[in-house]
């Protein structure tokens, strides 16, 4: 998604032209940005911003949140798998049942079939999960400044950052699997498996994107394939709120498009 694009939205709010957008970007870069597209967005007569599908593709979550917030709930925290490349490969890498199973052959699979950027670097270094865990973190009520300014782990060895392309990545990184053989070793030693996890601890003040441990009996941990999971706790919902479903795909996408399309439709009209 194009920054050039996302820096214009206020001029196009303003102009009286609402936005339906997937455009991470927009809501996740400088905290300047955000302000000034939604308080733009406030003013009567302005165009109206919607941006569901910025965070979980189709799945129910963004305007369901904002909603809570809206309502007077607060938002305790906010953790989950957020990108489906990275489901896809803890879920067949650390796994209830023991497994030999290599990092660097479940990513290889991963690439074959479809679920990784052309190199896949761009889905391991963290930075598209840490996009979506600011655009939560802003909603709940952080003023996150970037996805840059939190902890965020990246997969990627550090002598494997600056190869010339994700071929020589994908070539080399065998080399490096007993750092996540011997962390998903100790998870299985303690009855636990390994997922990727966005955080947002709203009283710590606090988001992250991280390597965490699940107990076996975690929703987390008996995820398949490379759905996307999410579990919203708040002062109303001290049970946390579980939302699971296809997190990325064109349809899925487009579906959470045209639902933001349908509201503003809604909203022109009344």
């Amino acid at each position: 998604m194009s920054n050039a694009v996302a820096e214009s939205y206020p001029s196009f709010i303003k102009a009286g032209i609402s936005i339906a957008t997937p455009n991470k970007k927009a809501f996740s870069s400088d905290i300047k940005l955000w302000n000034d597209i939604f308080d733009v967005a406030e003013r009567e007569d302005n165009g109206l911003v919607y941006h569901e599908a910025s965070v979980g593709a189709g799945l129910p979550l963004i305007t369901p949140l904002k909603e809570l917030v809206a309502t007077g709930d607060e938002v305790v925290t906010i953790e989950g798998i957020f990108s489906g490349t990275l489901s896809y490969i803890f879920n067949e890498y650390s796994t209830i049942e023991a497994n030999d199973k290599k990092f660097s052959d479940v990513v290889k699979v991963a690439k074959e079939l479809g679920y990784t950027e052309p190199d896949p670097r761009d889905d391991l270094n963290g930075l598209d999960v840490a996009r979506k865990v600011t655009i939560l973190a802003r909603i709940s009520g952080l003023k996150v400044e970037s996805p840059t300014s939190f902890s965020v782990k990246s997969l990627i060895p550090k002598d494997l950052e600056s190869v010339s392309s994700g071929a020589e990545y994908l070539e080399k990184l065998h080399l490096y699997d007993d750092e996540m053989k011997t962390l998903k070793e100790e998870a299985a030693a303690e009855g636990k498996v390994l997922r990727f996890i966005g955080k947002v601890d709203v009283a710590s003040n606090k988001a992250s994107v991280e390597i965490i441990k699940y107990d076996f009996s975690h929703p987390f941990a008996s995820l398949k394939g490379s759905d996307n999971i999410i579990s919203i706790k708040t002062k109303r919902y001290t049970n946390p709120l579980i939302i699971q479903g296809a997190g990325a795909g064109a349809e899925v996408t487009a579906a959470g498009v045209l639902g933001d399309v349908f509201k503003i439709g809604q909203r022109i009209a009344a």
